[in-house]
């Protein structure tokens, strides 16, 4: 087991992770790493709008998937976006929410492979580099569908990526979003930003 002193230390030399060690790594309560490209990033808890954002999205959601295949997962939940059997690996992120229809990325431990939905509520220490990797980590991997929450602005930018193509729509606090990836479902945004 790596403790959490060993943890910093090698995260300050810039040491290359992979979900093995993920795997081993002694986190003090609510303490949160995700690995990208086998570099660890600390990431903050999240407030109490946030959760409650979280919470109102995946209620919606998962109303609808009820009796359907798919299911919805919200963090704190680990997606190997490149999973390898052997946990050789390097990337395991945490979005806040995942929507996945293959049964078979549906692991004990988390998710292997990209899910088919992701989004993210943004929380003030998501910075613009962080989140322009994500989209492209997201659109390499292979999920077909990416929404970015701005509880700040109550704005929703959702993102479609069809290979290199990509689609992007920008709603409103006041609008009902479409997820694509369904032929039938709407979030309605307004109370995803009630606070």
């Amino acid at each position: 087991m790596t403790s959490n002193a060993a943890l910093k230390e090698n995260y300050e030399e810039g040491r290359h992770f992979t979900y093995a060690d993920y795997k081993e790594w002694e986190l003090a309560e609510g303490e949160r790493y995700e690995l990208i490209y086998g570099e660890a990033y600390a990431m903050s808890a999240p407030n109490t709008y946030h959760q409650s954002m979280l919470t109102e999205m995946v209620r919606q959601i998962a109303n609808y998937l009820t009796g359907k295949p798919c299911k919805v997962y919200p963090a704190p939940f680990d997606v190997r976006l490149f999973y390898e059997e052997d946990e050789s690996d390097d990337t395991v992120v945490q979005p806040d929410i995942s929507i996945i229809c293959d049964k078979e990325k549906r692991g004990k431990e988390g998710c292997h492979g990209a899910p088919d939905f992701v989004a993210e509520i943004l929380s003030p220490s998501n910075t613009a580099i962080e989140m322009e990797r994500k989209f492209e980590l997201y659109q390499e991997a292979g999920v077909r569908e990416y929404w970015v929450l701005d509880p700040e602005h109550k704005t929703l930018h959702t993102y479609r990526f069809q290979g290199e193509k990509v689609t992007s729509h920008s709603y409103r606090v006041t609008d009902t979003a479409p997820v694509g990836i369904f032929s039938d479902l709407e979030i309605a945004l307004e109370p995803v930003f009630a606070e």
